[in-house]
């Protein structure tokens, strides 16, 4: 039976790579309008202007009467983070943010890096635009787009951006500077939310795409994690001729490598599994089914009726923080279910983390980065285009262990055959340039690195 099943497989296999191997399709460009009523007849403001996050006295003060009435359920007795975000630890973290957080010194550090809003299909997109303080002689900065996703923010990028623009200050080569641009997806933090159905990942990797264009940047290298992968691709397989290339620590991928879980612990070789694949994908059903449907339960709610828990969380500071935060401990390290505080605190601050919640809490924008799972995911499984072709553009992955779920280098490979680096990180989760920048921007450097080499 086993080797009628292993038959049957490989026969698949071998049909679905003959029948998709050299179609080299581009998703078409489009247009779109995601402002409110009909689309004015006037050209729209391309204009780019100077953003100031800000904060106020009523603000914080409103944020902490609402800290104030609080009311939790006590945990289960042992439950650690077995049943969500203990509210033992969450008084903690409340207690923290109530009484020492300094949300205004935490703007002054949002600001450091220049801010700037322009319009884009009827919506203000927000983006930063670091740029190197002193490049070395000869060099041209290259410019690359950042794309963050959920529960993320730009901020995110906050720490790997100087390693990348300033490398030599950080004890890093100065061989690649980056010239760095990291956009705000719509709808979240400061970036204007659609006030219309559809804006999805292709929409948006569309704004993005314009806007890198009204930057004045023809060609450019683009990289991202969670949304910021997918956004990433479908730019590259929207536009592949101003994509330089492609640098991503997560990929969406379903392919009939998938199929091969089943069989490829007898016969790894065959598969392509190397013994790292192994040790990350085994025990099957623990590491990859019982961990994806532990993790998986917001995503359902989220592509079904975001707003409905959209309300909630918009209108609870507490509710809002423990809902993201405990993604930042599970996401992080699977194994951080175990500990009473999630361990959240062994790899971010306390100030870091709420600096992220505070970029929703301030912004409402919730509800509306929620909406961006059921445009994206609501529609049915393969039911755009996007998922069925391939990017033809050069491609590095780099591959955390502690990511959600792990993609072998066959199977990365498989969407994106110009596969030019593909590394195993020493550590690290899902959100990579959040927990270990240096890593990350090591391995960017890398796969360009490889790519001018070519």
């Amino acid at each position: 039976m086993w080797l009628e099943i292993l038959l049957t497989s490989v026969l698949g296999f071998v049909i679905y790579w003959f029948v998709s191997r050299d179609k080299e399709e581009t998703l078409p460009l489009e247009d779109g309008w995601w402002g409110p009523g009909a689309r004015p007849a006037a050209a729209e403001d391309s204009s780019i202007r100077p953003f100031k996050v800000e904060t106020s006295e009523e603000e914080i003060q409103d944020l902490h009467r609402r800290i104030d009435r609080v009311r939790l359920t006590p945990p289960l007795e042992d439950a650690r983070f077995h049943f969500g975000f203990n509210s033992t630890y969450l008084k903690k973290v409340l207690s923290y943010w109530r009484n020492d957080f300094d949300w205004r010194k935490q703007v002054d550090i949002l600001n450091r890096y220049p801010h700037f809003k322009t319009r884009i299909e009827g919506l203000d997109i927000h983006f930063i635009h670091v740029k190197p303080p002193q490049p070395p002689s000869g060099c041209t900065p290259k410019p690359l787009l950042m794309v963050h996703g959920w529960p993320g923010s730009f901020y995110e990028f906050y720490k790997i951006i100087p390693l990348l623009t300033d490398p030599r200050s950080h004890g890093l080569s100065e061989e690649h500077v980056f010239e760095v641009i990291c956009p705000s997806i719509p709808g979240y933090g400061f970036s204007e939310a659609s006030s219309k159905k559809g804006l999805n990942s292709v929409a948006t990797a569309r704004i993005f795409y314009k806007l890198m264009l009204r930057l004045g940047f023809r060609e450019f290298y683009i990289q991202g994690g969670d949304w910021g992968s997918l956004i990433c691709t479908n730019i590259a397989q929207m536009v592949p001729s101003h994509v330089k290339g492609l640098h991503l620590n997560m990929a969406f991928i379903v392919n009939p490598g998938i199929l091969t879980l089943l069989l490829g612990r007898r016969f790894p070789r065959l598969f392509g599994y190397t013994q790292r694949d192994m040790e990350l994908l085994f025990p099957f059903r623990e590491k990859v089914f019982y961990s994806l449907l532990r993790e998986s339960g917001y995503m359902h709610i989220q592509c079904t009726k975001p707003d409905t828990v959209g309300c909630a969380l918009n209108d609870s500071p507490v509710g809002l923080a423990a809902y993201i935060l405990e993604k930042f401990s599970t996401w992080t390290n699977p194994e951080f279910r175990d500990l009473e505080d999630g361990g959240l605190e062994r790899k971010f601050s306390l100030d870091d983390l709420l600096t992220n919640v505070m970029l929703y809490w301030t912004t409402g924008t919730i509800a509306s980065s929620q909406r961006f799972y059921k445009e994206n995911l609501g529609q049915g499984f393969m039911a755009n285009k996007h998922d069925r072709i391939k990017v033809h553009v050069p491609t590095g992955f780099a591959a955390f262990p502690c990511e959600l779920m792990h993609v072998p280098e066959k199977w990365v490979k498989f969407k994106y055959p110009k596969l030019v680096s593909y590394s195993y990180m020493a550590r690290g989760g899902h959100f990579a340039a959040f927990e270990e920048p240096e890593l990350l921007a090591r391995d960017i450097c890398k796969f360009v690195g490889l790519l001018e080499q070519r």
